[in-house]
């Protein structure tokens, strides 16, 4: 059986693991204005990080976004992800690959695309002044709302497609039954169809929460630079600053925050799945 498994593994390893290693011995060197970088073995990249009030407000405003995004993301979801599990007809398939389309389209084209409709010259702000809702263009792109706005939509087909395959496997005979003794619609959904779809649940908003702690072209495209969040942070240090180090320090910071977080999440859902 190793042996079935070990290319695989060589090849993660390879192509993961190593850069990953790489990445985290230049996080402990010091960084020079003349040499770039000096090999060193300290962690004061580390410390700089976590005790500039900057960068702690950078990582709580990725936070925010990440935890609001997953929670609306799967409140829009989730209705959308019942009935499509629960269609029965021959558009079910058809319904399920325009689900899939928007993967098919880069994070760049699509927030391009948000820029075309919620800009100052945008589709938004064209209909509004063709109808004299207002008088001058509302500002909308380049704000906390845009990102979301832009954010959710690149996520909400894998928490959809997530959820979907889970609550297929609910037999409906379970909510017809509940039905029948009296259950309300609700009642049926808070107490049958929510906790058996809540290991779909957890794996959608994991995936989800992991996308959104780390999601680039979305917040530079649509936040501006006034808007900044720890992807851009870490790549602005190792292409503008120069300062791999604290750059590759930044990057291990999201990262230990976003597995922290999901393990946490994931053990407080599963607990309450198991109850």
């Amino acid at each position: 059986m190793f042996a079935l498994i070990l290319p695989a593994f060589l090849v993660v390893a390879a192509l993961l693991v190593g850069p990953m290693v790489l990445l985290a011995r230049i996080s402990l060197n010091e960084y020079s204005p003349t040499q770039l970088m000096v090999e060193a073995t300290t962690a004061q990249n580390y410390l700089n990080a976590v005790a500039d009030p900057y960068y702690r407000g950078v990582m709580g405003t990725t936070l925010v976004m990440a935890f609001t995004c997953t929670a609306l993301t799967l409140a829009l979801g989730f209705p959308a992800a019942y009935r499509l599990a629960r269609m029965e007809s021959r558009w079910k398939s058809l319904v399920t690959v325009l689900t899939l389309i928007p993967l098919l389209v880069g994070n760049v084209v699509r927030a391009a695309g948000w820029l075309g409709l919620l800009g100052n010259d945008g589709l938004i702000n064209a209909t509004l002044r063709g109808l004299h809702i207002t008088a001058s263009p509302l500002q909308l792109i380049y704000t906390p709302g845009a990102v979301a706005v832009g954010t959710i939509a690149v996520v909400l087909p894998y928490m959809i497609l997530t959820l979907s395959s889970v609550i297929e496997s609910i037999p409906r005979a379970v909510e017809e039954a509940a039905a029948n003794l009296g259950a309300s619609a609700f009642t049926v959904f808070r107490r049958v169809v929510w906790p058996l779809a809540l290991p779909g649940t957890v794996a959608g908003c994991v995936l989800v929460f992991i996308l959104c702690m780390n999601t680039y072209a979305t917040a530079v495209l649509l936040g501006g630079s006034q808007f900044k969040m720890m992807a851009p942070a870490v790549y602005d240090q190792f292409s503008k600053g120069m300062n791999w180090p604290f750059g590759a320090a930044l990057a291990f910071i999201l990262l230990g925050a976003t597995l922290v977080l999901t393990v946490l999440g994931t053990a407080l859902l599963g607990r309450r799945y198991a109850r």
